[in-house]
């Protein structure tokens, strides 16, 4: 869920007599419960194949048992860590940039500066088919994206005409809290690289 850290009653304003500052951090997360499933599923495969490594007669060949072990193994290592690396996405915008860390170790990180970005929009329906699946995204006609569930994002339109995507509970407050930053509009067109 989306908060602003300090935040007053009216955000992005103080009121009249208050000493409270105007927030100056948002944070938001968004997590995908399925993916624990996806990461059993590696674990599985991995403990498949120190099982096979360990109790099997090595009388079928060296070469079949090898290369069942080797694939289990990689396997079970690419399903979970690939899982494990886009079951959450915390989102931190400040003052200066917007960062998203991925997973429980942050990896993969990304840090956008807001002086490169020259626009920002709520989207309300971003789902995993429209980017190809879950992670770190990429397509040619779409920008970047990163993508851990289905539902609300934020999209970030960024000086040299390319989008970042996040998938981000409250995505419309963390909108509202870029816009406020930049000084753009809060509804209509954003402006395009050129600022027109």
């Amino acid at each position: 869920m989306g908060t602003l850290l300090s935040m007053t009653d009216h955000p992005g304003k103080t009121r009249h007599g208050s000493s409270q500052a105007p927030s100056t951090v948002w944070t938001g997360r968004a997590t995908n419960r399925f993916q624990w499933l996806l990461a059993a599923v590696g674990a599985g495969c991995l403990a498949l194949g120190i099982e096979l490594a360990v109790d099997s007669a090595w009388s079928a060949g060296i070469a079949p048992l090898l290369m069942s072990v080797i694939g289990c193994v990689a396997a079970g290592l690419l399903i979970l860590f690939g899982t494990l690396a886009f079951v959450h996405v915390a989102v931190r915008v400040d003052g200066d940039a917007l960062e998203v860390r991925c997973g429980h170790a942050g990896l993969p990180r990304r840090r956008i500066l807001l002086t490169h970005v020259v626009g920002a929009d709520f989207a309300p329906k971003v789902t995993p088919r429209q980017w190809g699946g879950w992670g770190y995204r990429w397509r040619p006609d779409q920008g970047t994206a990163v993508v851990v569930r289905r539902g609300e994002g934020l999209v970030l339109l960024l000086g040299d005409g390319r989008t970042f995507t996040v998938t981000v509970d409250d995505a419309e407050a963390a909108v509202r809290f870029i816009r406020d930053r930049l000084h753009l509009p809060a509804t209509g067109k954003t402006p395009g690289p050129s600022g027109t």
